[in-house]
């Protein structure tokens, strides 16, 4: 088991849906989290609804309900998809977090490579993507609602989380070959989630850093957002005040000890290359693989990139 105490209740299977619960018990472990990342002892309940299979895995719905609670009732609720490997025995397994821009046939893909090789993995939505999304509303992840964005940020850590604790209770899962990954955003979070908990002890972080006060402030799809913040009279200075708390470089220093493999792109116009060196610096400069590239350039280097991701986590190989 994890360090700390989960246990799975008896789920029942009717109509082709498995329905359960998990209970978190927080141990000693959880008191050296940050504290906005903390999860109180709690039993959630489960759906799992079968969706698709291949010959080497099955895909399934997962549903249970996120561990903040936001105004906004469908983003109460995290939405995943778990593809189970057809394979016997205890297996790796993966999270896997998509982009901001919300291509889940990206993360499919990648979750699909991964299970071909073996890989148990959990594709989950962040707050307010798919049907995380409040009907009729423009409600987003990353908005000119600054404020509301770091929150979202802080929900998808603990979603995360949650989702990592469903995983170590499945009986096909290696409980010590826990790990994460994800592409800008979900890279991002990624390095977050694998800094805060103490389950997830391997991570692959594509096109991610740190220091996001710089990301938000410098990024092109950033304009309107900080225009809007100098017209309220607040400064660069207040942003790096308000993202501190949730940037992968704060508490970078937890990664050291963990499997940790980079891959960036040297003249990323979204993620700065001084923003991924900044968080490879924290974590303790684990091996990192410099692409030739952008971070829309990039689209041409990542098939080559995931294959390197796959590798990490199904071979146990670092680049």
């Amino acid at each position: 088991m994890p360090p700390c105490c989960l246990l799975i209740a008896v789920a029942a299977i009717v109509g082709g849906i498995e329905r359960g619960e998990v209970a978190f018990r927080a141990t000693t472990d959880e008191a050296s989290i940050p504290a906005q990342f903390r999860l109180d002892s709690a039993t959630f309940r489960f759906e799992l609804e079968p969706l698709r299979e291949t010959a080497a895995y099955k895909v399934s719905a997962l549903r249970f309900p996120s561990p903040i609670e936001t105004p906004d009732l469908e983003n109460n609720t995290v939405h995943a998809e778990y593809f189970q490997p057809k394979v016997s025995g205890k297996r790796p397994a993966v999270i896997v977090l998509h982009i901001l821009g919300a291509d889940f046939a990206l993360s499919r893909f990648l979750a699909a490579r991964l299970a071909d090789r073996g890989v148990a993995v959990l594709f989950v939505k962040l707050p307010y993507y798919g049907e995380r999304r409040p009907a009729g509303q423009d409600r987003r992840f990353l908005s000119v609602d600054i404020p509301r964005s770091v929150q979202s940020m802080r929900q998808g850590v603990c979603d995360v989380r949650r989702a990592a604790s469903w995983l170590a209770t499945r009986q096909n899962v290696d409980t010590a070959k826990l790990g994460i990954t994800g592409i800008s955003l979900g890279g991002i979070v990624s390095a977050l989630a694998a800094e805060v908990d103490p389950t997830l002890n391997q991570t692959a972080l594509m096109l991610a850093g740190g220091d996001l006060a710089h990301i938000l402030w410098t990024m092109p799809e950033g304009a309107k957002y900080r225009q809007l913040w100098i017209d309220s009279g607040r400064t660069k200075e207040d942003l790096a005040a308000l993202t501190l708390p949730f940037d992968p470089v704060t508490h970078a220093g937890r990664l050291r000890g963990k499997r940790v493999f980079m891959l960036a792109g040297n003249v990323d116009e979204v993620i700065p290359p001084e923003s991924a060196l900044a968080l490879w610096k924290a974590a303790g400069k684990p091996p990192i693989h410099w692409m030739d590239c952008g971070h829309y350039s990039a689209a041409g280097y990542l098939l080559p990139a995931m294959r390197e991701v796959v590798d990490f986590f199904a071979g146990g190989e670092t680049p």
